[in-house]
């Protein structure tokens, strides 16, 4: 099998849409489709957390640091969740749309 190079977020819209597409795949995040069955709770916020550091500079050390612990805790709501029974992933995924706000509050380049 050919090894495969993780995604990672490269800009701020990036990480918008990733964040975006979490919703979708919240708890579990695993792939369905089979080709990439690597695909999982830790790679994926592996993904978001270098994506993170990536547009540090952009993000500014305030949101940085705000989104970097939001990611932490969103992944303890969905591990502690994984079959979406006890309330936890509704919290993760509120701090899913958080997180978009926060993205979203960032200037644009001119």
């Amino acid at each position: 099998m050919i090894p495969v190079k993780m995604y990672v977020p490269e800009n701020v819209n990036e990480l918008l849409d990733f964040v975006i597409a979490m919703q979708i795949e919240a708890p579990k995040f695993l792939d369905r489709t089979g080709y990439m069955p690597f695909i999982n709770l830790n790679y994926t916020f592996q993904q978001l957390r270098e994506g993170f550091s990536k547009s540090r500079r952009r993000l500014g050390e305030e949101r940085y640091q705000q989104l970097s612990q939001m990611s932490d805790q969103m992944r303890a709501l969905f591990a502690a969740d994984p079959d979406d029974k006890t309330g936890e992933t509704t919290k993760g995924r509120e701090m899913i749309y958080e997180m978009e706000r926060i993205l979203r509050s960032v200037p644009r380049k001119s």
